[in-house]
């Protein structure tokens, strides 16, 4: 097989809410540790790729492009991280892609995965995908379904249909999520599938079926995608052309109606992540039943998802809960109540309050902040700067900021002056000043920044110069 035609397409977006607050809205569960230590669900994703393929495609939104691109560069040095304007599900997304894709190669093949999904065997999922690419180069558009353990009413299902080989078939319908009795129909009939979202199809046959059922969006996309705009490693599709198409799954707008529907199963240890519940089934537990992460005793307590990233935690003859502590928020829920997490989130949104969004500590393309603590009219954060990098020039109409350098070295200019700060010095920056830092050493700098006015929110910034592109 040829896997030099093979685009991996692989989609960014989703909050997962259900896992707040580890997961948050502009640090959602694809950029989280969450079943390997030293590796991400979108970098586990990475690794699990077909070798030698074309270089893959990142679809995300603005506030996670550094994020993708941080974390992917480790695995590959000519990624597409391409850009949506704003979420128009499934269907609008792959059209964008597939338009990039035949650009690139007029032979081009997606393979559409998920970068939130566990896949435990590798080499089962890689199977599969060689199934599905015989399959597809036979004009097919193939999904995958995932063999079902158990009556889940969680996941829609696809039923299969006729047998074309030994490897898959035709799709007979999808279904949508159906109660616990319909679920335990679909086990014991041993012809439904999960429907994991995952897709194999040639990017042409993507967007001939496209033009055949929705015609309006292959037509926004094609003119989203006709002013791109190149960035650093990313690519902005027209956002004006692009608001104009209609939101969309891809199950909706082709799977459902195409008659070239074919499903590949799939038996690989899959999971969707979805809530606690999920993580603790497919984690390691201990003789008590429990997963324990982080800084935890627990004595005669079982089957409990325990999950710290600073504090102690201590739990004495509990039963069946989930306990996650941030440094900012903590979450205690019984794990078959979890799905209901998201309400919480709801109602933080509806709160206006930042834990729904933002972690204490907020990444950035030069480094990070921790908020350390925040008075009235003062605010306390511990700044990482990466080496070679720079914040941008800028100013503050309402605050003044008092810079301390902890480790290593900060350049640092104010107005016209620049001045070169070791170890345990410091610098002031009036309200109006115009400034930047950056750290030109070979090692993080580390520095504490006090800041004090009227105002201290994050959006008092006024950009004059940025290495990122971050408009102001």
């Amino acid at each position: 097989m040829n896997n030099k035609n093979i685009f991996p397409t692989i989609m960014c977006g989703g909050t997962g809410t259900r896992l707040w607050p580890l997961s948050r809205a502009l640090y959602p569960k694809q950029f989280l540790s969450l079943v390997n230590d030293d590796s991400s669900l979108l970098q586990d994703t990475m690794s699990r790729l077909p070798e030698r393929t074309a270089p893959p495609i990142f679809i995300c939104n603005e506030e996670h492009r550094f994020l993708v691109a941080e974390q992917t560069r480790p695995y590959t040095d000519n990624a597409t991280i391409l850009l949506e304007p704003e979420g128009r599900n499934t269907a609008p997304a792959l059209a964008l892609a597939a338009i990039y894709a035949l650009a690139e190669n007029d032979e081009a093949m997606l393979l559409v995965l998920a970068s939130d999904h566990v896949i435990k065997d590798d080499a089962a999922f890689k199977i599969a995908v060689t199934h599905a690419q015989v399959a597809a180069e036979e004009d097919n558009l193939v999904t995958f379904g995932i063999v079902p353990t158990h009556p889940e009413t969680g996941y829609g299902y696809i039923k299969e249909g006729m047998k074309i080989n030994d490897t898959s078939f035709k799709v007979d319908k999808f279904v949508e999520k159906p109660d616990v009795e319909l679920a335990q129909e679909f086990l014991a009939a041993g012809t439904y599938l999960w429907n994991s979202g995952m897709f194999m199809f040639k990017a042409a046959r993507y967007l001939e079926e496209l033009e055949k059922y929705r015609p309006d969006i292959l037509s926004a996309c094609h003119e989203a995608m006709k002013n791109v705009q190149h960035d650093l490693d990313f690519v902005r599709p027209d956002k004006e052309a692009f608001l104009a198409c209609p939101n969309e799954s891809v199950d909706y707008a082709v799977m459902e109606k195409t008659d070239s529907a074919v499903v590949v199963p799939l038996d690989a240890g899959w999971s969707d992540v979805g809530s606690y519940s999920a993580l603790w089934e497919i984690t390691e537990h201990d003789k008590d039943q429990n997963v324990l992460k982080g800084d935890v005793i627990a004595l005669e307590s079982e089957n409990c998802y325990m999950y710290t990233t600073d504090k102690l935690i201590a739990t004495v003859g509990v039963n069946n809960l989930v306990i996650v502590n941030t440094p900012d928020a903590v979450l205690i829920a019984d794990k078959n109540k979890v799905q209901d997490v998201k309400a919480i989130v709801q109602k933080l949104k509806a709160q206006k309050r930042t834990e729904a969004t933002l972690h204490r500590e907020v990444y950035r393309p030069w480094g990070k902040y921790d908020s350390i603590d925040h008075g009235e009219r003062f605010q306390v954060k511990r700044i990482t700067v990466k080496p070679g990098a720079k914040l941008s020039v800028q100013m503050h109409y309402h605050r003044a900021e008092h810079w301390i350098v902890v480790t290593g070295s900060a350049l640092v200019l104010i107005n016209e002056e620049t001045k070169l700060l070791t170890e345990n010095e410091s610098i002031y920056i009036p309200i109006g000043a115009k400034h930047s830092l950056e750290n030109p050493g070979k090692v993080p700098l580390e520095l504490i920044e006090v800041q004090s006015g009227s105002y201290l929110g994050e959006d008092d910034i006024v950009r004059f110069e940025d290495k990122y592109g971050r408009a102001n």
